[in-house]
């Protein structure tokens, strides 16, 4: 790889900002987008999705932000598990929300989820407007990652809550070369079967190799002025749930 900056890997080098790739590429795997989920992690992320919604609170963590919400699984799980009042999911691709308004109508949860086709970088969204914001699998994503930081802590409250899930360079190197080698190996093989976008699977991989994870993500949420930011580490370092306060 010729670059660890993550801000420029792109799923496709094809000369677009890496913010109009990943629309398109989200935009294309949208069909097969809750499989691919389940396969990059070997169904765990289901897991790791519950101990992020842990982090709330629904006595102070009413009105939520679900950034990169996709198909929109953390917004509904968010309602199930913390009876929070209402979430706002917001994602770039039209393509992926389609798929996530067909599964909030399913849940029955219109009145209490909406889904917005918006900028993560440029949030729609007055200062102070929410309690708490999430992101599930989607800072690595960002063009600009300090931005979008930037732009979530200012939606934030003051003494409102972030929490982000996000895959990790592990550091175990057993661990690492065995997921490495799923990763890198066997997951674009799986993609080219079942995926119109093969390319969207090798993008995963180098994205969370470019990933500034661990301390270097927690400096960054630092330096952007957030406070009692940690990391904690799951299964043996794949991802890792970061969670700071504005």
């Amino acid at each position: 790889m010729a670059t660890t900056d993550h801000n420029v890997i792109k799923p496709y080098g094809e000369g677009d900002s890496k913010k109009a790739e990943v629309g398109k590429m989200f935009d294309s795997i949208a069909p097969n987008y809750d499989l691919l989920n389940r396969g990059t992690s070997l169904g765990v992320d289901t897991l790791w999705r519950a101990k992020m919604i842990k982090q709330l609170d629904s006595a102070v963590h009413k009105k939520i932000l679900d950034v990169a919400t996709g198909t929109a699984d953390v917004a509904i799980q968010t309602i199930k598990r913390a009876n929070v009042d209402h979430v706002t999911g917001l994602d770039l691709s039209e393509g992926m929300l389609k798929y996530g308004r067909k599964k909030v109508s399913a849940a029955g949860l219109d009145d209490r989820i909406t889904l917005v086709q918006g900028d993560s970088e440029d949030l729609p969204y007055e200062d102070d407007s929410f309690d708490a914001v999430t992101v599930s699998f989607g800072v690595r994503n960002f063009e600009n990652l300090e931005k979008g930081l930037a732009e979530m802590r200012r939606v934030l409250r003051p003494g409102g809550k972030l929490v982000i899930l996000e895959f990790s360079r592990i550091t175990f190197a057993p661990i690492r070369w065995g997921f490495n080698f799923y990763f890198g190996k066997i997951m674009p093989l799986i993609g080219r079967l079942q995926s119109k976008d093969p390319r969207a699977y090798a993008y995963l991989f180098e994205s969370v190799q470019a990933f500034p994870s661990g301390k270097a993500f927690t400096d960054k949420l630092d330096k952007l002025g957030y406070k009692q930011t940690e990391c904690k580490a799951l299964t043996f370092g794949i991802a890792s749930i970061y969670t700071a306060v504005k």
